[in-house]
């Protein structure tokens, strides 16, 4: 199995590690769905979406970092990708998310998220995150509202998407912090 270079995270009900050459037809099959698909680049042939689980491996060999492959303990079965995410040109250090449709509904998100920022903080040294959401997205509005991320208006991205409509969702470490010492 092919893997890229990087650390492994647990929560409760999930594995984080970084992408495996065996998480294509997991990848796939969400980047096929319209519904799933619909607000992380639009519908994709499997061609496409092996370039996208590419581009998040050469993340790990080239930056140390890059999107977890979310896998669920029970199963072992590829439910998404959350964490770390900054590709050239990007509007800030992002932790974002896309499950496939068979992983939604079940707090996946959150806690895989929650693992991510406090990874992204912790280990990277980041001072702040943002989540780049399109306005239509109210189910990712909600997960970045139960991290406790706000609002904090338009942002742009690099081309070739410089036409989305996304605006940018965070906080800054101290903020995170203080919300997880609670």
């Amino acid at each position: 199995m092919g893997i890229a270079p990087g650390p492994t995270l647990e929560t409760q009900r999930l594995i984080l590690r970084p992408t495996a050459d065996t998480d294509l037809d997991g990848w796939a099959e969400m980047m096929a769905d319209p519904v799933a698909a619909r607000f992380i680049g639009g519908v994709q042939a499997r061609s496409e979406a092996w370039r996208g689980l590419a581009s998040v491996a050469g993340s790990w060999a080239l930056n140390g970092f890059g999107m977890f492959s979310v896998v669920e303990k029970a199963t072992g079965a590829w439910v998404g990708r959350i964490g770390p995410w900054v590709p050239e040109g990007w509007p800030g250090t992002e932790v974002g998310w896309g499950l496939h449709p068979s992983a939604w509904g079940k707090g996946y998100a959150i806690e895989a998220a929650e693992a991510s920022m406090d990874w992204a903080f912790e280990s990277l040294g980041w001072t702040d995150i943002i989540h780049l959401i399109d306005p239509a997205n109210t189910p990712s509005q909600k997960v970045a509202e139960r991290l406790g991320s706000i609002n904090r208006g338009p942002s742009n991205l690099p081309a070739p998407y410089e036409t989305s409509k996304v605006e940018a969702w965070g906080q800054t470490a101290a903020e995170w912090r203080a919300r997880r010492a609670l």
